[in-house]
């Protein structure tokens, strides 16, 4: 067989994977409550005779499937998101991108049984907040990968680049109530506590490296201005381009809250509120082949860029510390679309954006095979993956 066989199979069953996309885009779910889209893509996955097995890493919504030829040979991963946003639904287009990684998949079987191997498809829950790719990473889920791969729907073709880790900190201060005119020397103002610890955070932020952010909210603060706040609270985004700096800002963080609660008075508590995201290391090669893939089906290598804004975190990260893995994106809007948006929920259940996640699919199938049927490139991206 060969690459053509790979785009014939996807062609194949284009109607199978719009109706997949479509059902899943006009019936969103938050996540953690993806139950529609991981039945109707195990289904799928099911009917094209892979094994699924449900609620991996202790997530209900999660699956991972399996085709397996028996004969030795890589294994290859495809993630598949399908979480929605509140309110806006499927404005960040994980209706393809669950679609998009079940027909690569699918196109993969039959190359898996000439050269050997197996391919994967991981059900992956809760990517816009708690990311199930943390738990399933930390299981071992994906440590026996030779290959890892998603693409993304945007507003362009980029190659794969680099995320933040990132942590995300709740700080909760508890003091003692008072009225703050007639007797304030009674109170322990838990609302200062979290304004000195704003103001240690900005008087820390001329000592930590330009790649670094650390960004917050205060939930709560107090409800009537002449009662002394017995209890507020600060959530904080930590991020930075490595674990080891994340963590290290991560302790000045908790530094810094434990001085205002020790200069005010205030009982601290501290949690991790979401998973905690490790950086996303793209594999070289592997990203190399995949923009040669997006080549052969046309696609300029002028239109694909070269690198994107690795200011944000994502789960992804967490997978390309076990194993090769690659986070590219594709294109499914001829117009500019910021994620997140109204605008770019339309892009995403459109029929251009249909084709995008096709060509997406595509790419993502032919990587695979080359993978499969090239030992040179498979060693490529071993080698470097190992070096890393």
């Amino acid at each position: 067989m060969d690459i053509k066989d790979i785009i014939r199979n996807i062609e194949a069953r284009r109607e199978a994977w719009y109706t997949v996309s479509q059902a899943i885009g006009h019936r969103p779910e938050l996540g953690n409550e993806e139950f529609f889209a991981q039945q109707t893509l195990t289904e799928a996955l099911r009917n094209e005779g892979f094994q699924v097995t449900e609620g991996v890493a202790d997530t209900p919504t999660s699956f991972e499937a399996v085709y397996d030829s028996g004969n030795n040979g890589p294994h290859i991963g495809y993630m598949s998101e399908y979480d929605a946003l509140p309110d806006i639904g499927h404005a960040c287009g994980h209706n393809l991108i669950g679609t998009q990684s079940i027909a690569a998949a699918v196109a993969l079987k039959e190359a898996v049984d000439t050269y050997g191997g197996a391919v994967y498809v991981y059900g992956t829950p809760a990517e816009e907040t708690n990311g199930a790719k943390v738990t399933m990473a930390d299981a071992g889920l994906f440590d026996h990968l030779d290959a890892a791969m998603m693409a993304h729907p945007a507003s362009d073709y980029v190659r794969s680049g680099s995320s933040q880790a990132m942590d995300a900190i709740e700080l909760r201060f508890y003091g003692k109530s008072a009225h703050a005119a007639a007797a304030p020397e009674q109170g322990i103002n838990a609302l200062d506590a979290v304004i000195q610890t704003f103001n240690g955070i900005n008087a820390l932020r001329q000592h930590i490296p330009s790649h670094a952010r650390i960004h917050g909210v205060i939930p709560d603060g107090g409800t009537a201005a002449n009662v002394v706040p017995d209890y507020a609270s600060a959530r904080f985004y930590v991020r930075a381009s490595d674990r080891a700096t994340t963590d290290q800002l991560a302790d000045k963080l908790h530094r810094t809250a434990k001085g205002a609660a020790l200069a005010t008075g205030a009982r601290l508590e501290t949690s991790n509120y979401e998973f905690s995201y490790d950086e996303m290391r793209t594999n070289g090669p592997l990203s190399d082949l995949f923009t040669d893939s997006l080549v052969s089906l046309g696609i300029p290598e002028t239109e694909i860029l070269t690198d994107r804004d690795g200011t944000g975190s994502i789960d992804m990260g967490n997978v390309s510390l076990r194993c090769p893995a690659i986070h590219p994106y594709v294109k499914i809007s001829d117009t500019a679309v910021n994620g997140h948006t109204h605008e770019f929920r339309e892009a995403a259940l459109s029929d251009r954006g249909f084709e995008g996640m096709m060509t997406g699919a595509k790419a993502l199938a032919l990587t695979g095979f080359k993978l499969l049927s090239d030992p040179a490139s498979l060693q490529a991206v071993k080698q470097e993956f190992q070096k890393k």
